[in-house]
C-alpha cells in the first residue's frame, strides 16, 4: 500500500496502479466464472442440482459464475468434485491442457492466478490433467489486513512450505504453530485448518495438496 505524501504526481501514479490491479482481479473473477458456468452447462445441471452436488449454496454458485465473488480454494475443490473434473478444468484455458504427456513446466510467475477471500493463489502446472497433487503458491495478506473467518477442511493431505515472511498455521486439535521462511509442515486436510501472516508484510507459501475423493 502507498504512503500518503505531498506529491500529487506520486499519489496519482499509485492510485492508477491500484485501479489497474482491481481491474485485473475482476478480469480473473469473470474468466473463472465463465469456466465454472460452462462446466455446469456441459453437465446439464441447473443451479439447484449443482448446489446439491457441490454442497454450495445456489447464491454462492451464482455469484461465482457471474464474477461477483472470489471463491476460496475449498469451494473451488467442491465445484471440481461436484462436476467430476480436475481442478485444472476450472483454472486453465482449454489450449493449456495437455493430454498426451506426463510432464509439464510452469516458468516463474506464469502460473494461473486465482483470487481468494484471504489468499491469492498462483496454481502451477495447469497443463497436466488428472493430477493427484495440486501445486500452489499462495500470497497471504499482511497481519491486520485479513484473517480467515473460519478454518476450512477438505479431503486429502497438504504440505506447506514458507517462502517469504512468517505465518501462523492453525490445525484442528493442535496448538497454533509459527512458521518462518524455510519452515514446512505436513498435515491432514480433513482437519479444519487455516494460515495467516504474523508480520507487517504479505507472506508467500508453497502448498502441495492431494486431490482425492469427495468431502466427508
Amino acid at each position: 500500500m502507498s504512503e500518503t505524501t505531498g506529491k500529487e504526481s506520486s499519489f496519482s501514479a499509485d492510485t492508477h496502479s491500484a485501479v489497474l490491479d482491481e481491474g485485473e482481479k475482476q478480469r480473473i473473477r469473470l474468466e473463472l466464472g465463465r469456466r465454472v458456468k460452462g462446466l455446469r452447462s456441459a453437465a446439464g445441471m441447473t443451479l439447484e442440482q449443482a448446489a446439491e452436488r457441490t454442497r454450495l449454496a445456489v447464491s454462492t454458485i451464482y455469484k461465482i459464475e457471474n464474477g461477483k465473488v472470489s471463491p476460496s480454494f475449498e469451494n473451488l475443490l467442491r465445484l471440481a468434485r461436484g462436476y467430476g473434473v480436475g481442478l485444472e478444468k476450472l483454472i486453465a484455458e482449454p489450449e493449456d491442457e495437455v493430454h498426451t504427456t506426463r510432464l509439464t513446466v510452469t516458468r516463474a510467475g506464469q502460473g494461473r492466478s486465482v483470487e481468494g477471500k484471504v489468499y491469492d493463489y498462483e496454481v502451477l502446472c495447469n497443463g497436466l490433467t488428472g493430477k493427484k497433487i495440486i501445486p500452489l503458491i499462495g500470497t497471504i495478506c499482511a497481519k491486520g489486513e485479513g484473517v480467515p473467518a473460519h478454518l476450512d477442511r477438505h479431503d486429502g493431505e497438504e504440505l506447506l512450505l514458507v517462502l517469504e515472511g512468517e505465518v501462523e498455521l492453525r490445525v484442528e486439535h493442535y496448538e497454533p504453530v509459527i512458521l518462518a521462511a524455510g519452515d514446512c509442515a505436513y498435515y491432514d486436510s480433513t482437519l479444519r485448518h487455516g494460515v495467516r501472516s504474523t508480520g507487517p508484510d504479505k507472506a508467500r507459501v508453497f502448498w502441495a495438496c492431494t486431490h482425492l475423493g469427495a468431502l466427508s
